[in-house]
């Protein structure tokens, strides 16, 4: 049987993986990252639509990172991707109500704005879900009809009973770098590049199928029928497929993991000719109880001659044609003006209150552990935040 030694193995290629990955190569220890899919990425998922002018992308996943992505920014940073940095413009999102597109502001109830401001400093994140301090801040109907839908956006979920410390953590800024940014090619060019380091072995489309505990760490079964001995492991993967995995080496940490839940998103990126869409550029469109929870657009790194939205839907709300009808009449398109398609669902992780509690709990049980946990499932579900819990886990594995 083909069987290897590795002092490092990182199970997922998303930007936790990566990063963890990253950090290791950066302290001479040479990973092996496995990954499941075919490409690496993650949530950072880019789709080039070909044109005669040369392709055009849009983002089927996340799709801007700020200068407060401190880890990140390092890691680009490292592989000299900082010069190719291309600045995104700021523009209005617009929210779709029953009487079509509106502002923001001007769905706003002043009579619950009055005293915000004291409301503001007074109200306190921690212990409270985002409906509690949002709503207790701006009030109910603020809430329910303009806040909410553009929360449920942010997370791409019902956003109501997550946790309201777990969105919009301050970090600082590197005010030399654009404040919002992306790249040619969209933000999956960032892992690209970081993955094609030397150094960095990546199996994609190989899956973890079974963990032993060894004495030296791990062994990995793998979905080909090889096996790896890994002196230390990382998994960088959705808590239920790590629940799975280490149900047969650490049953109580696998419970406790199947407990953080997971929401399914149904995303299609569409793009079509500019002069098709009167509508003027805009950051993105937010449903406000429709069948999606938002509309991203392409317009904030313009393009003369083309658009692009990518739909973020509700699961199992509408069917493939369905969906499409959705996005025509929202942007008033005909069916013929839509040049490709393409769709991809996402996972996140559906946060609640006491999750901090329970990550405090799965980190006293990794203590002493040759096994590192990341992901976007610990402080917060940003790219940055995932980071943060990549390079703390390495800090732990690999104590300098």
């Amino acid at each position: 049987m083909n069987q290897k030694v590795v002092e490092l193995a990182v199970v997922g290629a998303g930007i936790s993986g990566l990063g963890f990955a990253h950090m290791s190569l950066k302290q001479g220890i040479q990973p092996l990252v496995l990954e499941a899919s075919e490409q690496v990425g993650g949530c950072l998922h880019s789709h080039c639509f070909e044109t005669p002018e040369g392709e055009f992308w849009t983002e089927l996943g996340a799709h801007t990172c700020y200068n407060s992505y401190g880890n990140l920014l390092q890691m680009l940073e490292d592989t000299g991707q900082l010069e190719s940095l291309l600045k995104k413009e700021k523009l209005p999102y617009r929210l779709l109500t029953p009487a079509g597109l509106k502002s923001i502001p001007s769905q706003l109830k002043l009579t619950e704005l009055l005293g915000v401001l004291p409301r503001l400093f007074r109200s306190k994140k921690a212990g409270h879900t985002v409906k509690e301090y949002f709503g207790g801040i701006i009030g109910e109907q603020n809430f329910q009809k303009v806040i909410g839908p553009a929360l449920d956006a942010v997370t791409c979920q019902p956003s109501a009973e997550f946790p309201a410390d777990a969105l919009f953590r301050k970090k600082p800024r590197r005010k030399e770098i654009l404040r919002s940014y992306t790249v040619v090619g969209g933000i999956q060019q960032f892992a690209g590049v970081i993955a094609a380091q030397s150094g960095l072995e990546i199996r994609t489309g190989i899956s973890v199928v079974g963990l032993d505990r060894l004495e030296s760490g791990y062994l990995l079964k793998l979905s080909d029928g090889s096996e790896i001995e890994a002196q230390r492991l990382a998994l960088a993967v959705a808590p239920d497929i790590a629940a799975t995995l280490l149900q047969s080496v650490n049953s109580e940490l696998a419970v406790l993991l199947s407990q953080v839940g997971m929401v399914d998103i149904e995303s299609v990126s569409v793009f079509f000719e500019a002069e098709k869409l009167s509508l003027e550029p805009v950051s993105g469109i937010i449903g406000q109880d429709d069948d999606f929870y938002s509309a991203l657009s392409r317009d904030s790194v313009p393009d003369n001659r083309y658009r692009g939205f990518t739909f973020h839907f509700r699961p199992g709300r509408l069917d493939e044609a369905g969906q499409l009808e959705r996005i025509r009449a929202v942007l008033g398109l005909a069916e013929q003006d839509l040049l490709a398609t393409i769709s991809k669902t996402n996972r996140l992780p559906a946060l609640r209150l006491g999750h901090g509690e329970r990550i405090t709990s799965i980190d006293r049980m990794l203590l002493d552990q040759p096994l590192a946990l990341t992901g976007n499932w610990f402080s917060g579900v940003s790219i940055e935040d995932s980071l943060v819990r990549s390079a703390t886990e390495f800090g732990r594995l690999f104590p300098a």
